[in-house]
C-alpha cells in the first residue's frame, strides 16, 4: 500500500472505488496538464467561475495522480465520473490552491 496523502506535500486524497489515489502537483505534473490543457491560470479562472470541463478536471487529476499503476486513463476517467463531482471538488480546490499560491 503507498503512502497516503500528505497536505504539507501539497497532495490530496481522492476516492475512487474504494481505492484511494493521491494527487500531487509536482511542476513535472503540472507542465504536463498544461501542455494538454493551456494556461493553469486560466484554468483556475474557470474553475472560479464554475465554467471547468470535466475533461479538464480529470486531465489535470490524471497529470497529478502520484503512481499511475492501478487504472489506466480512460478507467480513471470512468472512476471519476462514477464518484460524481462532490467526490473531486475537494481535491480540485487544493490542487488549484497549490497552484495559485504554491507551497507555504
Amino acid at each position: 500500500m503507498s503512502a497516503p496523502a500528505n497536505p504539507q506535500r501539497g497532495e490530496a486524497s481522492l476516492v475512487l472505488q474504494g481505492v484511494e489515489h493521491v494527487l500531487r502537483p509536482t511542476f513535472t505534473a503540472l507542465v504536463a496538464a498544461e501542455e494538454e490543457l493551456g494556461s493553469l491560470f486560466a484554468l483556475a479562472e474557470r474553475a472560479s467561475g464554475g465554467e471547468l470541463k470535466l475533461a479538464e478536471l480529470a486531465t489535470l487529476f490524471w497529470h497529478c495522480l502520484r503512481e499511475h499503476d492501478t487504472l489506466d486513463r480512460a478507467a480513471f476517467c470512468d472512476a471519476l465520473v462514477e464518484a460524481g463531482l462532490s467526490a473531486s471538488a475537494p481535491v480540485l480546490r487544493a490542487l488549484l490552491l497549490q497552484v495559485l499560491k504554491g507551497a507555504a
